[in-house]
């Protein structure tokens, strides 16, 4: 699906019926071949970038041929796919085209940052100016990043709190799948970094002469390296975590096997003095009245004799 919108500083945007001057054109799912082909041969934009654009394993980066710059930028989403493996928040690739005097974003995806533009009224950006609309899709990315980081490090803190009580294999599932999701950020993290220092070193933008989108570059680079720390420290705090319960529950599996192997010592010596004396051979005291006292003595001796060793010994 192709949307045409158009917006000056201070007023609301407005969907427009066909692509003019100055507008920014959003591709949403779902669309066709065809359609991206109508829209490349219209504005003379090369078929490969609105199809490296949908490719979900698309890296950030950025480049420039015959007039049409194209930027690839990683961005977090809620995971729709809801199954107990799969992990809460993935990333996927939004392609950015600047061509003559349009704006184009492709994305696989309904996301958060394109949908941040379209429904809420947002006074200061216009699609007239491309860096600054570029520059704020880049600041909109960092928020949503640190936004889900919060979000998960909140829902790591409650799992944990519930494995302290319960070692069940639900909470160390939900655990796996934000350690899953902080895989997906600390990488796409990286590469959007590299990106943009890359963009800011190359004066990618054009934007060397204005001092204040200078500016708000800048800070946005510097959440975007928050952002990248923020998430490896999570994932170094998820995979401490992880490592903690794993011995735990090792350590707990091997307490049990001791308790239950000294257990089975402590019943095996009633049972085997009983079985001595269930032979049909001549055996001593067999004769004596109090034969069978002195059996059961004998084992209950021996029995408490092993318990009280084992207690001494911190194995039962």
């Amino acid at each position: 699906m192709i949307s045409y919108y158009i917006k000056e500083k201070g007023s609301p945007i407005q969907q427009i019926d066909r692509a003019q001057k100055g507008c920014w054109i959003n591709i949403y799912p779902p669309s066709t071949q065809d359609e991206f082909k109508l829209l490349s041969t219209e504005l003379d934009i090369p078929l490969d970038y609105f199809i490296d654009a949908l490719d979900v394993d698309e890296r950030s980066r950025y480049e420039q041929e015959d007039g049409v710059q194209f930027i690839v930028l990683n961005i977090p989403i809620k995971n729709t796919v809801e199954q107990a493996y799969e992990p809460l928040y993935i990333t996927i690739p939004i392609g950015i085209l600047e061509v003559d005097d349009y704006l184009i974003t492709v994305s696989a995806f309904e996301n958060p940052v394109i949908d941040y533009f379209l429904n809420n009224n947002v006074k200061k950006f216009s699609t007239h100016d491309h860096s600054h609309l570029v520059l704020s899709l880049f600041d909109k990315t960092v928020y949503y990043y640190l936004h889900y980081l919060k979000i998960m490090n909140n829902q790591r803190n409650l799992y944990e709190q519930e494995l302290y009580y319960s070692s069940r294999n639900q909470e160390l599932s939900k655990l796996m799948n934000i350690q899953k999701s902080l895989v997906y950020f600390v990488t796409n993290l990286r590469e959007n970094e590299v990106m943009l220092h890359r963009m800011q070193r190359t004066n990618f933008l054009n934007i060397s002469h204005r001092e204040e989108q200078n500016d708000f570059f800048e800070d946005i680079i510097i959440d975007m390296s928050q952002a990248r720390e923020m998430a490896q420290i999570y994932t170094d705090i998820l995979n401490a975590i992880m490592d903690a319960f794993a011995s735990i529950i090792s350590n707990n599996m091997n307490t049990i096997m001791k308790r239950l192997t000294s257990i089975t010592i402590i019943l095996m010596v009633p049972t085997l003095v009983a079985s001595f004396y269930g032979m049909n051979v001549e055996l001593w005291g067999q004769n004596s009245p109090y034969a069978l006292e002195i059996i059961i003595f004998v084992a209950v001796t021996i029995t408490i004799s092993l318990v009280l060793f084992f207690r001494r010994q911190r194995l039962f």
